[in-house]
């Protein structure tokens, strides 16, 4: 018996120990990112003030208002005029440079906070989370009580698959009756959508559906498998993301214009439902293939250790050894990636809603700065810059009711803004650095903003990250 209570004692001891150790991890990794706290920011809470001498784009439609005033009080949006009378508010003078809505990206997965510092880097003022865990419910927390500075936070909760589709990154659903459970306790728990992937049966796809509706919950639909691809096309889905399931699925592996066009008709006739594209996840395979060396990239220095380490190099290994396979697979890619550019042309001329989403934080898909890639496929697929800005701005902020107060810059509207030296009408490359970014009416300049990349390059949170997944696997299994 003493020596059954000694065990007891050491093993009480080591769990002891361990927890200590994790709080210690998680605290001094949370101290890390503590240059994001709205209080350590320089007018980290000034939020109302005068914009002045502003070439205003304000997305309402294909237009520069010149010369312009915006009035901000508490990080809303009060006026846009010519000349507004206002006293006892700081001036921020644009000096004639560009003033639009921020960039939304509407697919992303966030690993850690460094990564919000990143995305604000890159006008990025918005994100949609699609892989949500119980530390993007405290970013959302700390986001909407003004605790940091950050993109504003949406998330799906964790990703609804079927009883075979089986991993630790998927919430394996058996039955309808379970599937609405989940869907009743993720809005609950403070999720802002559903996110259905692959292996959806169609009992569990159609129980999803209808538990949506009654629980008055959006879904962001990564197309089943188990489903024809028309079952996707439901008011309660919002949007279907990536322009490579056209070919995975309804496509059957082929580059097949006619059955091409049933698609392009279904998106047409059901105009609740967004095409979210991730052009740059798929394109980024290319550069994986012709690239031996992609993995010591700059880009890769961005990007969350542990997922560099375990997706990253998971991801280029598949691709290299398929490239040593076959040969041929390089140039499949290449035809593949330029028959979504053809998709998006005949998605657009059929008046379908894009909207802009990169997959960000996986593979070799850096946080922050591939929007821009992303961005430029849909200038090379045919659509003007002002369409292009659209996707980012306000068809994103279209697609969810509760993202319908930005997009655009008029009164009511959030004050997320870009400045940036040159009319992004005419030259995009010009989003890729901007000058000012306006979070929520926050004015972030460029140094700043610089500070922020600085932080998240090459970071040591490896640990950090690991126990914060394990939390998910642990709390939503």
């Amino acid at each position: 018996m003493k020596i059954l209570k000694r065990f007891v004692k050491i093993v009480f001891a080591l769990v002891g120990l361990l927890i200590i150790a994790v709080l210690i991890i998680i605290g001094v990794d949370s101290q890390k990112t503590s240059y994001l706290k709205i209080d350590n920011l320089s007018d980290g809470n000034v939020d109302t003030y005068l914009i002045t001498h502003a070439n205003v784009i304000p997305m309402t439609n294909d237009t520069v208002l010149k010369d312009q005033m915006v009035y901000i009080k508490d990080g809303v949006i009060q006026d846009v005029a010519a000349n507004i009378a206002i006293e006892g508010v700081d001036v921020i003078d644009a000096e004639n440079s560009y003033l639009m809505p921020g960039l939304i990206d509407m697919h992303v997965h966030v690993w850690d906070r460094y990564e919000l510092g990143l995305y604000l880097s890159n006008g990025v003022t918005a994100v949609r989370n699609v892989w949500g865990m119980p530390m993007h419910l405290r970013i959302k927390e700390d986001v909407n009580s003004n605790e940091i500075v950050s993109p504003l936070f949406f998330t799906s909760g964790p990703k609804l698959t079927g009883p075979e589709f089986i991993g630790d990154d998927n919430l394996n659903l058996t039955t309808p009756e379970e599937a609405k459970d989940k869907v009743v306790s993720y809005k609950e728990r403070g999720y802002d959508f559903i996110k259905t992937y692959y292996g959806l049966t169609p009992d569990i796809f159609e129980a999803v559906l209808e538990q949506t509706k009654v629980s008055n919950v959006d879904i962001v639909a990564h197309p089943s498998q188990k489903v024809p691809y028309s079952y996707h096309f439901d008011p309660q889905i919002k949007s279907i993301e990536h322009t490579e399931e056209f070919i995975q699925q309804p496509l059957n592996y082929t580059l097949d214009t006619v059955k091409l066009k049933e698609v392009i008709d279904l998106y047409a006739g059901a105009k609740y439902s967004a095409h979210c594209p991730t052009l740059v996840v798929y394109h980024n395979i290319y550069q994986m293939l012709i690239d031996d060396n992609i993995l010591e990239s700059k880009a890769l220095e961005y990007i969350n250790p542990l997922i560099r380490k375990e997706d990253s190099k998971a991801q280029f290994d598949r691709w290299h050894n398929s490239k040593l396979e076959d040969a041929s697979v390089t140039e499949r890619i290449k035809d593949q990636h330029e028959f979504h550019l053809y998709i998006i042309k005949k998605l657009h001329e059929a008046n379908v809603k894009i909207i802009c989403g990169t997959d960000a934080g996986i593979g070799v898909t850096a946080p922050g700065f591939s929007i821009h890639k992303e961005l430029e496929f849909y200038k090379e697929a045919g659509l003007s810059n002002y369409e292009v800005l659209k996707t980012a701005t306000v068809n994103a902020a279209q697609t969810h009711s509760i993202m319908h107060n930005m997009g655009t810059i008029e009164g009511g509207k959030v004050a997320n803004f870009i400045l940036v030296d040159r009319n992004p009408l005419s030259d995009l490359s010009t989003l890729q650095h901007p000058s000012t970014v306006f979070i929520m009416g926050r004015k972030l300049d460029r140094s700043t903003l610089d500070s922020f990349e600085a932080k998240a390059k090459n970071r040591k949170n490896m640990i950090a990250s690991g126990i914060r997944y394990a939390e998910n696997l642990i709390i939503e299994k």
